[in-house]
């Protein structure tokens, strides 16, 4: 075990350093655009911005690889988010953040592509399972620790952006001094959305419906947290309770799901976060005490969705056509989230801040009646695929790694 990620351990540390500068900046964007008066719609856009952003990055990434190489790709788009996030620190206005939003999330497609693939390089078969599990802890301990560093300075200063910008030079400085060969860029499959919706109607509308609310929460929950009264140190907790809660529940829910029709499952997750988000927009706000705990809950009931979404796809398709199905989902779940955190802000700017939840538990809604009506119209899927946790972001260069993927034996 010890060699195996001796070899990638350049890859996994630059990884980290650079999602602990994403969380910081996850929780920091929105808050500080709310104190700087911008309007929920337009923190809103400038949420969907990043994920536009990041949608056309998926499909230039290969091509800058191909043209230039994985250590000048990863230079060049770490160089993009660090200077997106200090325009930001010194131009605060509408139109400059939702347009260095779309570079940083366009420059973001590219760095996951660039790690991810390099990491698919150095996976041999017996090794995939461990490098995967390896990536998507790293993932997430980047995230929790971004998002606990925003309670470590004023928000209304330019310390925060200052300090994500740090780690984005930091990220440089493993991948600069890898002797790690580079690999030849993975070719992007074809997607083909149309033909998978009739495959499995569940697995692609659970990844729309994941579009739409989960990053529409992330996105816009900050400016709930801080509505509600919240300090700077409660609005990290908040959001570290969310993101713990997904990564805790994801396996345990998954593996459960392996046992039955996986979409009795996807209702039952849909159901509950539908409750819950209703539960939290009634009564969220009025014990601020309670308020990480029905949080976690939240995130809890809510994250897993995406995983098993893909799951239930990739039960009723060949094992070939694995990485083509996933990427397919992967882009319809990043072109979903450029409506959500849009369409959620108009929302809450008409009804209030706690109706970000109410929008949540629509979606949910909308996604469990579906889900029963296919349950009626279809039977279960012959086989199951293992389930497997999956990234809260990454490109379609992952899917590689995933240790389903052909050939491969659990």
């Amino acid at each position: 075990m010890v060699p195996q990620l001796a070899s990638i351990a350049a890859i996994l540390i630059t990884t980290l350093i650079y999602l602990v500068g994403n969380g910081l900046l996850q929780t920091l964007i929105p808050v500080r655009a709310h104190l700087e008066g911008f309007s929920t719609l337009t923190i809103g856009i400038i949420g969907s911005a990043y994920f536009a952003g990041f949608v056309l990055g998926c499909f230039s990434g290969p091509r800058w690889l191909a043209r230039v190489g994985h250590v000048r790709t990863f230079s060049v788009c770490a160089g993009l988010c660090a200077a997106a996030t200090l325009i930001q620190s010194i131009w605060v206005s509408e139109p400059s953040w939702i347009v260095t939003r779309a570079l940083f999330g366009f420059a973001a497609a590219n760095i996951y592509m660039t790690l991810e693939s390099w990491l698919n390089d150095r996976a041999r078969n017996e090794t995939r399972g461990l490098i995967f599990s390896s990536y998507l802890g790293v993932n997430f301990a980047g995230l929790v620790i971004g998002q606990l560093l925003f309670a470590t300075a004023r928000p209304e200063s330019f310390v925060l952006f200052s300090m994500a910008c740090v780690f984005y030079a930091l990220c440089l400085i493993p991948v600069g001094l890898t002797d790690l060969k580079q690999p030849a860029p993975a070719p992007v499959p074809v997607l083909r959305p149309l033909k998978l919706f009739r495959i499995s109607p569940v697995g692609v509308a659970g990844c729309i419906a994941v579009g739409l609310a989960n990053n529409a929460v992330w996105s816009m929950a900050p400016v709930y947290a801080q509505q509600q009264g919240l300090s700077s140190g409660g609005v990290a907790l908040f959001m570290v309770a969310f993101t713990l809660g997904g990564m805790l529940v994801q396996v345990p829910v998954g593996r459960l799901s392996d046992h039955m029709d996986r979409r009795w499952v996807i209702a039952a997750t849909c159901l509950l976060a539908a409750a819950a988000g209703i539960a939290i927009a009634l009564f969220g706000g009025h014990q601020k005490s309670l308020m990480l705990m029905t949080i976690g809950g939240f995130g809890v009931l809510m994250l897993p969705l995406y995983g098993l979404s893909v799951a239930h796809a990739n039960d009723r398709i060949p094992r070939r056509d694995f990485v083509e199905s996933s990427a397919t989902l992967l882009l319809i779940n990043a072109i979903a989230s450029v409506i959500g955190p849009t369409f959620a802000a108009a929302v809450m700017q008409h009804f209030g801040a706690p109706s970000l939840f109410l929008f949540t538990a629509s979606v949910h809604m909308v996604m469990l009646i579906f889900t029963l009506v296919r349950l009626r119209q279809s039977k279960a899927a012959a086989s199951h695929e293992p389930f497997a946790p999956l990234p809260l972001e990454s490109s379609p260069t992952s899917l590689q790694l995933d240790p389903r993927q052909p050939g491969e034996s659990l």
